[in-house]
């Protein structure tokens, strides 16, 4: 998976495994013990993942087990990038990351995060004002998408797929 911020600039980048798919699109795994980095920044998961990558949309959503331990599963249920369209180039997905991010807590409370940075980018990188309206109408969306807990942000969908990462003998690098 590789990540980029608007101008090209470099963001995340990692492994995955694809799951499958379904009706949602295309499910990937990131098993514990996986390295992502980004530029200033590494780190090693100590729990497992999944990610989706939607059929029809312009984010990538990660839902996170409820087993507790790492700094992120203390906190996060689901983390939604809002980006361009994510896009296969063979094996290795690549999208453009928005800033805006939808996140729903351990708690259940629902919130977008980072709008003070899509403002400042928005400006700063000049995003044209369609991908501005896209990503504007995209977070709405998939906010209340999560609020709702429409599949597949119900919980039942991501944890079929967070059972066969979990399971995986992937070999990943500590």
């Amino acid at each position: 998976m590789v990540f980029r911020k608007w101008g090209d600039r470099p963001h995340w980048e990692s492994d995955a495994v694809t799951l499958g798919q379904d009706q949602h699109g295309r499910w990937l795994g990131v098993p514990a013990g996986t390295r992502m980095s980004r530029p200033g920044a590494t780190l090693v998961t100590d729990d497992a993942m999944v990610a989706l990558v939607p059929t029809q949309g312009c984010y990538f959503a990660s839902f996170y087990s409820d087993r507790r331990g790492s700094l992120a599963q203390d906190w996060v249920r689901v983390y939604v990038d809002i980006s361009t369209r994510p896009v296969w180039d063979g094996s290795t997905l690549r999208l453009v990351d928005l800033d805006l991010d939808v996140v729903q807590g351990r708690t259940g409370r629902v919130w977008v995060d980072d709008e003070d940075e899509f403002a400042d980018h928005r400006v700063r990188f000049g995003y044209p004002s369609d991908v501005v309206r896209l990503a504007v109408r995209t977070c709405e969306e998939v906010r209340r998408a999560v609020q709702s807990g429409v599949p597949p942000f119900d919980g039942a969908t991501s944890a079929r797929w967070l059972e066969k990462v979990e399971v995986q003998d992937v070999p990943h690098e500590r």
